[in-house]
């Protein structure tokens, strides 16, 4: 059985995420989690990588962050379109796990009124984001390229961690996934 007949999308996959495949081997996407802000049959699909932190601070990118409310707020490579764009995303968690409001692609005063308002709102930047035009997502998501999942508060705790959270998350979705997960880079080294 393919995996995405186990699967099946939704109409919509936006507030889903899609995890790449252990065998897809595209350089932009290889051990990938990324996050579906908007996605529709006619327009096509918007989303960011969660988990490919860049290990610096908005700060680091723009020196007119430092000493400001958000010079501290952690940059991720959000993909390989419009790498010079930098995205703004705030959320907030509700009471169940997978339940949470989003802002996406917001300023920055929205952001600092957002976590006035509630300082238990997140802010994460992502330079540059992840694309595809209308119908190509679903013709990769039936090729098995991808894996769609759900969004929960537990994973977007461990995206420091980048393929650690992966490999536990693909793993989490059966027996045969765990294996391939885990399967080393190079296995001649095995």
């Amino acid at each position: 059985m393919k995996f995405s007949e186990r699967h099946q999308p939704k109409s919509t996959l936006s507030g889903s995420i899609i995890l790449s495949h252990p065998s897809l081997l595209d350089p932009n996407f290889v051990k990938t989690i990324v996050f579906l802000s908007a996605h529709s049959q006619e327009q096509g699909t918007l989303g960011v990588i969660l988990n490919r932190p860049m290990g610096r601070k908005l700060s680091d990118l723009d020196s007119s962050f430092i000493g400001k409310p958000f010079g501290n707020t952690p940059v991720y490579e959000g993909g390989p379109v419009e790498k010079e764009k930098l995205i703004i995303a705030a959320w907030e968690w509700l009471a169940s796990p997978s339940s949470f409001k989003l802002y996406f692609g917001i300023d920055m005063e929205k952001a600092e009124g957002l976590q006035a308002g509630n300082p238990s709102v997140k802010i994460a930047c992502f330079v540059g984001h992840s694309g595809w035009s209308p119908g190509q997502l679903e013709h990769e998501l039936n090729e098995d390229a991808w894996i769609v999942s759900a969004l929960d508060k537990e994973l977007f705790a461990q995206l420091e961690d980048k393929q650690v959270v992966w490999r536990n998350v693909v793993g989490s979705v059966s027996d045969e996934l765990r294996f391939l997960a885990d399967a080393p880079e190079n296995p001649e080294l095995n």
